[in-house]
This record gives C-alpha cells, structure tokens and sequence, in this order.
C-alpha cells in the first residue's frame, strides 16, 4: 500500500473513532493534528480562462492546456522548496516550507508561462492566478492538504485573483521577510464577511 493510501486509510479510522466517541474527541484531535499537522505555506493556483476555452475549443483542447500547465508548473515550484501535492482539473496544490519560498515559486511560475506563451499561439497561451496561505495544514501522504490557509487561499487563488495575480492571507503576509517584498492591503467582502488579504505588488532590488 502507498504511502498516500495508508495516510488516508489511518485518518479515515480516526475519524471514525471520533464520530463514535465523542467523549475521546480531544485526545483524537491530538493525535490528528501530531500525525499529519505541519506549518507550511500553500500555494494554489488556477488557470484562468476555463469556460471561455472550453466554449471555443473543446474540453480536449483544455485538458491538453492544463497537462502543459503542469508541466511547465512543476519545475518552477520545486526550484523554490516546494513540491505539488495536488492537481485538480486546471488547480494546482502547493505545499513550501515558508511563504517567501511559496511567492518566489508563484512568481517563477508565472514568469515560465510568458516564457512560453511568447513561442506559442495564442490560443495555447496559459495565464494563471494565485493565492497564498500560511499556517497549520492537515498534510496527508502527498496528495490532500486540508486547514484554515489551505481554504484561504484556495478562495483567493480560484476566485478573488486576476490573470497573473498573486493574493496572500494576511499570515502569509505577516511572514514574508521585511523590506523585500511590497504587498497592497485589499479586502473582499464574501458572504457578509470580510476577507483580509495583500496584493503582491513588486518585489524590492537590494544594491549590494
């Protein structure tokens, strides 16, 4: 059995104990959260354009967008401490070890994309959009990521950002190391509440 399937299966038979005694509940959470619970920042990010492709080209044309996206992805992630741990239709799921690595591998992938959408027709050009989280993170196997950030900034990533734009939570912001990187406070009103969050503006060249 993969590493993956047995995290699964062993957090599946927790939750299961939880549901059936609930008087166990906390020393459960316990034992949740020391086995699979890490500190990481999360990248997501999604390809914009889905509806406005498919419609025009086809879903094939779109599947094979994404697989260049993956590819093209990957690499850039890695080079800066990440690695994937998820993709999902046309979302790709980050883990790194801190959010100036997680910015640094959004910005690198972003640059690959015009790197080659400068070669390639236009109706192969990939854009994508960004969000960033930071915090405690349910980290099963190498393939689920589930916790407060990860929502953030899937919210953020999926829905909130622009073509080529990045937006972190306000503790992925609060971690990036001072006087490196300029960031724009924004806020997003969802549902009757609002969202907090920081707009990657530029990033500051130090002389030596």
């Amino acid at each position: 059995m993969k590493p993956t399937s047995r995290g699964r299966a062993l957090l599946r038979q927790m939750l299961s104990e939880r549901n059936r005694f609930p008087e166990r509940e906390p020393h459960i959470d316990e034992q949740i959260h020391r086995t699979f619970g890490r500190t990481v920042a999360i990248l997501v990010l999604d390809m914009v354009g889905f509806s406005r492709l498919t419609l025009e080209r086809g879903i094939v044309h779109y599947m094979a967008m994404i697989h260049q996206m993956d590819r093209v992805a990957r690499p850039a992630v890695g080079a800066n401490g990440g690695r994937v741990i998820k993709q999902e239709a046309d979302n790709l799921f980050c883990a790194f070890p801190d959010p100036a690595g997680a910015l640094e591998g959004a910005l690198d992938v972003l640059r690959a994309f015009d790197a080659v959408n400068s070669v390639l027709p236009p109706e192969r050009h990939v854009y994508g959009s960004v969000g960033i989280g930071y915090g405690p993170t349910l980290l099963i196997g190498d393939r689920d990521m589930f916790g407060a950030e990860m929502n953030l900034a899937c919210k953020l990533g999926e829905d909130l950002a622009g073509t080529n734009e990045i937006l972190l939570t306000r503790a992925a912001h609060d971690a990036l190391p001072d006087g490196t990187y300029k960031c724009a406070p924004t806020s997003f009103a969802i549902a009757g509440v609002e969202l907090e969050a920081y707009r990657f503006v530029e990033k500051f060249v130090h002389q030596a």
